[in-house]
């Protein structure tokens, strides 16, 4: 047997057992007792085919599928081939759905052929880490980039580590609409700080040549394949009138993150990260960019920057840092940006989004990680967060602990005294640690599109801005709290829990004890936010069980529509912080 077929096979059991135990967490499948031992399971899909395994049940109902229990073959491919009818699956999300199986299976093909021990893993940067991370967690076909070949993926994808240079487009300001925070009012502030003179007057020089006015037109970089496969095409006319312009590199070379369409300058590293859209379909939606979220997007940072700086407790005590969208450049499609009905894809063509990068926001000696780094294990079965916990020298237990502190209080203090939400899922939420590699502090990212408010209006948020108020969704009190609940408890905590448990000995019972102790110590902090802690209640018995996969399974499959989908919801599950 040759070595890629055993990376194939050692991938593609891992991917099945994720596979088996995320359908059966969401209740698309309905694993039956198999045993003794208590811990057996079995699953009958087809006539004459019944897969037999062993899995652990954790809190929310989770299940953990162990990936050398599985029997017979534990091929996922040839799962869903076999089982699609069991499944309920369309003939058309069967077909897509194995095609973006087999594009997740490659790349972690390629993460594997290229992983690092969790101790050289320690040592890199943040953005070097980003490109090392195995996806979302909890979707199974997390890297499927529906739109992409084989040479996009392998010119472009996080896991190839290859920072490359961007070409710019000249766009006129007829087409084109900037938007900055107080500090970034101006196109031209923003310009002299991301562009060097020489560049700018290259710039210039450019759209000269063709005859046009180079103060009638914004720049902005533009992804590679978006201008090939989408920008050259649906805006011809535009550019054939010279009113899009291609402009040449700026000279930096930029390095795709998880989210595969934001890029982070690694020539400069203190330069603004970029967020460009990208008209492929991964993780469940086009990663296009919505221009009116684009565009508001620096008003949202200025709002949400300004409730942090009025309020001591997020400044002074949990100094919690805000990678704020600073700047915009939209593009409005003169067609489709006015056609409500048509796929929402044909609205996010073309515009771009500067975030302040994290790096200067440290202080000396400290790093920053993503929270998902914590759930890596390398290939020798080593666990990274094991790894920071022995590197920081406390007990595990007080390690946890620390990293509770680090997050949670003020996640918490935006639900309670603000009635808002992130979505601190393992991509959004960033870690920061001390030279010795204890948690301190949270940062935050992406407000746009995953900052939510309360439907019921607080006095401390009476003043929201228009145009903040008419992006940002809003949410019924009682279901706010999903937002922390599924991007942290239930889609980054299920997993870091038997993590711990397996690899530092703190039994599970005991990490979501911690959990809950955090949450207590916060309200007991601030007694006057009693009625808060009960409408925006974190600690009810049980929870509604959000579904991502159930949503391309069953509700939307892959068909075309004209707002972006939102997550499934299928019954309750019991809530591991219920208690006396």
């Amino acid at each position: 047997m040759t070595a890629p077929t055993k990376a194939w096979q050692r991938a593609g059991r891992a991917l099945f057992a994720k596979m088996l135990g995320e359908f059966a967490y969401e209740g698309i499948v309905e694993p039956l007792p198999d045993g003794p031992p208590a811990d057996a399971y079995r699953l009958p899909v087809a006539r004459g085919l019944t897969y037999r395994f062993r899995a652990r049940r954790g809190a929310y109902g989770d299940w953990r599928v162990d990936p050398e229990s599985l029997t017979p073959d534990a091929d996922p491919l040839e799962f869903l081939a076999r089982a699609h009818e069991t499944l309920g699956l369309a003939g058309d999300t069967t077909g897509h759905l194995i095609r973006e199986l087999t594009a997740t299976l490659s790349a972690d093909v390629v993460l594997a052929e290229n992983a690092l021990s969790v101790g050289e893993l320690a040592e890199l940067s943040y953005g070097e880490l980003e490109g090392r991370q195995t996806g979302h967690p909890w979707l199974v076909a997390n890297k499927g980039r529906l739109g992409f070949s084989a040479s996009d993926t392998e010119r472009w994808a996080p896991e190839q580590a290859t920072a490359r240079p961007l070409p710019w487009l000249a766009v006129h300001r007829g087409l084109a609409r900037y938007r900055g925070t107080p500090a970034l009012a101006s196109p031209e502030r923003l310009y002299a700080e991301e562009l060097s003179e020489t560049v700018r007057e290259e710039f210039r020089r450019a759209v000269a040549a063709t005859g046009g006015d180079p103060a009638a037109y914004l720049w902005l970089p533009v992804h590679p394949w978006q201008w090939d496969e989408a920008i050259r095409l649906l805006y011809a006319p535009q550019v054939a009138a010279g009113q899009i312009i291609p402009l040449p590199t700026d000279g930096d070379l930029r390095l795709p993150q998880q989210s595969i369409r934001t890029f982070l300058n690694v020539t400069r590293p203190n330069a603004r990260t970029v967020k460009l859209p990208l008209s492929i379909l991964n993780t469940l939606v086009w990663r296009g960019l919505p221009t009116e979220r684009t565009e508001a997007a620096p008003a949202v940072t200025a709002w949400i920057h300004g409730l942090r700086d009025a309020d001591p407790f997020l400044t002074e005590t949990t100094r919690v840092i805000l990678l704020g969208e600073t700047a915009s450049v939209t593009v409005e499609h003169p067609l489709y940006d006015r056609l409500r009905t048509v796929p929402y894809q044909y609205r996010e063509l073309l515009g771009c989004i500067w975030r302040e990068p994290v790096g200067p926001h440290l202080d000396p000696g400290e790093r920053a990680r993503t929270l998902a780094a914590l759930l890596y294990t390398d290939e020798d079965g080593q666990s990274f967060v094991a790894e920071l916990v022995a590197r920081s020298g406390l007990p595990a237990t007080d390690w946890l602990r620390r990293l509770m502190d680090a997050l949670l209080p003020p996640l918490l203090h935006f639900l309670y005294r603000y009635g808002t939400v992130f979505s601190p899922h393992g991509e959004n939420a960033i870690v920061v640690f001390d030279e010795r590699d204890v948690p301190v502090r949270l940062a935050v990212k992406d407000f746009v599109d995953d900052v939510n408010l309360s439907s019921e209006t607080l006095p401390e948020t009476s003043g929201v801005p228009e145009q903040v108020d008419r992006v940002l969704l809003r949410e019924h009190p009682g279901y706010l709290t999903q937002f922390l609940h599924s991007g942290l408890f239930v889609g980054v905590f299920r997993y870091l829990a038997p993590l711990c448990a397996a690899h530092l000995g703190v039994p599970e019972q005991a990490f979501w004890s911690l959990v809950r102790e955090e949450i207590l110590r916060y309200q007991r902090r601030f007694p006057e936010l009693k009625h808060r802690f009960e409408t925006y209640d974190l600690l009810t018995p049980r929870i509604q069980r959000l579904c991502l996969n159930r949503n391309r399974l069953h509700l939307d499959g892959y068909r075309d529509r004209s707002e972006r989908p939102h997550a499934a919801i299928h019954g309750t599950v019991p809530n591991p912080l219920y208690g006396p």
